[in-house]
């Protein structure tokens, strides 16, 4: 990249020190660019640091930098820690990192002293740091996670114990190591560590007594500790579930098989049952057969686990997700996104040729006005949520990504917001007859609230939390939860519309359904029932309540009927709107 020429085979290194195609240093570098297949020039930079000390190198500097400094990296490899860490934590520079620790692992890993145990955990930290964490899923090769993992595994492994015990810890890995013997009682490692900026989470590993009677010889146990990694790991299971616990790895001699493992869970308030595994390392996977259950309650989970060291040493719980996985419903979902979006664009058609003749007064414009839209908003975020899905399972850029959120969480907003202007109008409609406004007041009031709260909250959203890699949740193009809740900039509005349009349809039907005083003859109170329910499952679509139901999934989140009912209501919202507000309007 012009900091750095290397001509094995030519007389001189920029003209100072003469090298020859036989000499070692030669032989080694070529062997190592061979057998290490290097992708990249971040890999050559860290690689030739790495090997042979030519950090920050300038030309005319190969003879100091192939001296001294050659030992000193290898050392520990400290020298390229300014350059990993000061490295943009982007998908493609967060591939190169995990290959070169990769590489490390395989060339370096004799002899792990403490310093290179260090400086290994401050690369690994870099890319497990929990701002970045959503960035992985952009990241091409979808083994990443599991080559990160094997890697560090690998690296431990060969940790050096001073006087018996070793411990070294970054906020997002943690390595602990102990000398063992047949007559140790019972050994532990404990883990309390940053899971994001809300607070810490703990882990567990015990080496039962009776298991230690195994060891013919003294040996050592090393456990390593990851709080972020089991959001990068996939589950590649047939029913969907994500991990709830920090994932906890383990390196013992053969002779121990046995462990027990406590997680606290991540997420507390899932009251399903949890389930605990072991990494598959051939098959990349998480296995249920390595682990069963012990105990179990509301905050951690206890495993008894079978530890092989070809096949299981990285362990975790799994949690199943709040909303159930079910065919009937992605079947729901399809179809009613697509019926909705046919019946909003002919919705938005017959507004179109129909306007004059339904707009004459001032209230039925405004009402028109709204319902236009209230149809256009839901529309585009229908289509954009299609996109925002695609976008999303071709694994294209982060920053369409972060766009394709971005204008879904606007639009999204604006339908409510639409909703909520429509609401006003009605309120206005009843409560104050004797008091007009103007056309040009109402559109300037309704444009403030139907896009400049959305716009507001939106760029709000994405301001603050994306500079913190904050703002999308891992596995969608969607709104993050679980790091920065930035979620709650869709979820509080929405629900307090859907509050505030609630109160609206109760003020509807108290008006609606007044009779008059000492009038209570049968057929009265039978038009008057018509005219309530007529009025509350006209305004129910229009004005949003059917996402109250989303209440429901939440009390309950494992029951499927819930999620069908709320999928219905709203993946049909559209053929709703067409059908309740303009097709059974006698205008």
């Amino acid at each position: 990249d012009g900091a750095i020429c290397v001509q094995p085979c030519s007389p001189s290194f920029h003209g100072e020190t003469s090298f020859v195609c036989e000499d070692r240093k030669w032989h080694m570098l070529s062997d190592a660019c061979a057998s290490l297949d290097v992708q990249s020039l971040f890999q050559v930079r860290m690689l030739l640091c790495t090997y042979f000390g030519l950090c920050h190198g300038k030309p005319g500097d190969g003879a100091k930098h192939f001296g001294a400094g050659n030992q000193s990296c290898q050392a520990d490899f400290a020298c390229i820690i300014p350059d990993i860490l000061s490295s943009p934590g982007i998908p493609g520079n967060i591939a190169d990192i995990v290959e070169l620790l990769k590489k490390i692992s395989q060339v370096l890993s004799v002899n792990v002293t403490r310093g290179k145990m260090q400086s290994y955990s401050k690369i690994a930290n870099h890319i497990l740091n929990s701002s970045i964490i959503s960035n992985w899923a952009f990241v091409k090769d979808r083994n990443a996670g599991s080559i990160l993992l094997d890697s560090v595994n690998s690296f431990a492994g060969n940790l050096l114990l001073r006087n018996g015990s070793e411990s070294i810890q970054e906020p997002f890995i943690a390595t602990k190591g102990y000398s063992i013997h047949r007559n140790t009682s019972g050994k532990s490692f404990d883990f309390s560590m940053e899971f994001n900026s809300t607070g810490n989470i703990t882990g567990h590993v015990m080496i039962p007594e009776e298991e230690l009677l195994r060891l013919p010889r003294a040996s050592k146990a090393i456990s390593i500790a990851f709080p972020t990694l089991g959001a990068i790991l996939e589950t590649k299971q047939l029913d969907p579930a994500f991990v709830n616990g920090m994932v906890l790895s383990v390196s013992l001699p053969e002779e121990l098989q046995n462990i027990l493992l406590t997680f606290e869970k991540l997420n507390k308030l899932e009251q399903a049952g949890a389930q605990c595994v072991g990494w598959h390392l051939a098959e990349r996977r998480w296995d249920p057969g390595a682990c069963a259950v012990r105990a179990h309650n509301v905050t951690a989970v206890v495993c008894a686990c079978a530890h092989r060291r070809r096949t299981y040493r990285s362990f975790s719980i799994l949690m199943a997700p709040a909303a159930p996985r079910s065919s009937v419903l992605d079947y729901i979902t399809r179809v009613g996104l697509g019926l909705s979006i046919f019946s909003l664009v002919l919705c938005l058609v017959i507004e179109a040729v129909v306007w004059h003749h339904v707009t004459k007064t001032e209230i039925t414009y405004m009402r028109h006005f709204c319902l236009v839209n209230i149809a256009a908003s839901l529309l585009v975020a229908d289509v954009l949520f299609i996109l925002a899905a695609i976008v999303h399972n071709a694994a294209l850029n982060y920053q369409l990504c972060v766009a394709a959120t971005f204008f879904l969480h606007f639009f999204y907003l604006s339908l409510f917001f639409w909703m909520f202007t429509l609401g006003l109008l009605i309120l206005y409609g009843l409560l104050f007859i004797f008091f007009k406004i103007t056309r040009s007041v109402f559109l300037a009031a309704a444009f403030s609230i139907g896009y400049g709260c959305p716009l507001v909250i939106s760029i709000l959203t994405v301001a603050i939390t994306e500079p913190k890699n904050g703002y999308l949740r891992s596995g969608a193009c969607w709104l993050n939860w679980y790091e920065t809740k930035a979620l709650l900039a869709f979820v509080v509005p929405a629900l307090s519309i859907i509050v505030m349009n609630l109160i609206v349809v109760l003020v509807v039907v108290v008006k609606t359904g007044r009779l008059s005083v000492g009038e209570g003859c049968k057929s009265q109170d039978l038009s008057s029932m018509i005219r309530v329910c007529k009025n509350v499952a006209l305004l129910t679509p229009l004005l949003g309540l059917t996402w109250g139901f989303g209440l429901a999934t939440i009390i309950d989140s494992r029951s499927l009927a819930f999620h069908v009912v709320f999928a219905l209501l709203n993946a049909f919202q559209g053929f709703f709107i067409l059908l309740f507000g303009t097709l059974l309007d006698r205008k």
